[in-house]
């Protein structure tokens, strides 16, 4: 019978990420730790978080691309939440001295204009909810040593979230057509990998409709004003210090991050 509750698990995750310290699955020590418990850990850790005074500002999307869901064996994206103490704004270098071993990938970014709510949402419907599209990264920064885990400790681990950047200039939705919204993503000036919107979930509308339906059977709704990370656009880079990492957007411009 194992000792892990909801409360521990929280206790160690939270522990992990103030130490700057990684570690193994817990999973491994509590192998009954299950996805809907696992969502109830994100909850509570997510509780902790406002109890120390930070405040929700939004939610972000991991295992978007339908080939990374495959090899984790689920048929929908992730969802997670965003605080304000994630905010990392534009041109501030990635901390690393808070961190433990951060990646950065490139998304496109949506803030709300209207609540969007589940069961029945559809891509259209998302879309219409949206007040302005921007460019963004996400900096992702696991609590599991080598960014190793199952699915259940990622969700616990609030899916490896840490810090996120938004440009401050947004479009709206309409005239747009994300899903061929090109991204260039470029180390130190030299390209390295590319990708369209359609690498999340076909078009970065179906996340935020996937993201409000699975949150709607949950009781929770997405909120105006929230920012939503609908899922990164090519595999996540190392951040180092020094190292320019950027990207370069068809229509949304061009976000920077250096690491420090």
């Amino acid at each position: 019978m194992s000792d892990w509750t909801i409360d521990r698990a929280v206790t160690e995750l939270l522990g992990r990420e103030t130490d700057r310290r990684d570690g193994g699955k817990i999973t491994d020590e509590w192998p009954d730790l299950d996805l809907p418990t696992a969502y109830q850990v994100q909850d509570a850790l997510l509780q902790r978080k406002v109890d120390s005074g930070e405040k929700v500002v939004g939610v972000k999307l991991g295992l978007t691309s339908r080939a990374k869901q495959q090899r984790m064996g689920i048929d929908s994206p992730l969802t997670a939440w965003l605080t304000d103490a994630m905010v990392l704004p534009e041109g501030v270098p990635v901390p690393m001295g808070e961190l433990i071993h951060p990646r950065v990938e490139p998304e496109i970014v949506f803030v709300m204009g209207e609540r969007l709510e589940g069961p029945g949402v559809t891509a259209a419907t998302a879309l219409a909810a949206v007040r302005s599209v921007h460019a963004g990264f996400e900096v992702i920064d696991s609590r599991f040593t080598d960014f190793k885990f199952t699915l259940p400790d990622v969700v616990a681990d609030n899916a490896s979230s840490s810090r996120f950047v938004v440009s401050g200039t947004g479009l709206p939705p309409e005239g747009l057509d994300l899903a061929l919204e090109g991204c260039l993503l470029g180390i130190d000036g030299e390209i390295t990998d590319s990708a369209t919107g359609a690498a999340v979930q076909g078009h970065p509308a179906e996340a935020l409709a996937l993201a409000a339906n699975s949150l709607g059977a949950r009781g929770i709704a997405i909120e105006p004003g929230w920012i939503v990370l609908t899922g990164g656009l090519t595999d996540a880079v190392f951040v180092e210090p020094g190292r320019e990492i950027s990207a370069e957007f068809t229509h949304l411009g061009t976000l920077r991050v250096v690491g420090a």
